[in-house]
């Protein structure tokens, strides 16, 4: 089973993506904030992570920079979710994500680029 972390300030939205990810028959973790996002990856050890750009107390984007400046954890995959930023843009500069999604997201399409991830 593939395992998805998911970090975002909002509950409902932690909720929601928990609940589609679950019923898809992924594993999930979520967290609320990022500042313990390595510890996390160390322990739950995801497949993939799914971020918001805007949590309350970073920013997605450094946290994918770092995710993936960091020789330990620069393979692992990470999709930023953004409702505010066109990230588009960025996905081939250096510490950039794999993918991005924009709010308010279509559920098949937020599938398809986990199962696209995943499959990478």
């Amino acid at each position: 089973m593939k395992k998805i972390l998911i970090l975002d300030d909002d509950h409902d939205n932690l909720d929601i993506l928990s609940f589609i990810l679950t019923e898809f028959g992924y594993e999930v973790q979520t967290r609320s904030c990022g500042d313990t996002v390595f510890d996390d990856i160390k322990t739950f050890q995801p497949d993939l992570i799914l971020m918001d750009v805007m949590l309350a107390d970073l920013d997605g984007r450094a946290i994918c920079r770092d995710i993936k400046e960091n020789q330990l954890t620069a393979f692992l995959p990470v999709i930023l979710i953004s409702g505010t930023h066109d990230l588009a843009d960025s996905l081939h500069l250096p510490g950039a994500p794999n993918g991005y999604i924009a709010k308010p997201y279509d559920i098949d399409h937020l599938l398809s680029q986990v199962a696209e991830q995943l499959a990478a």
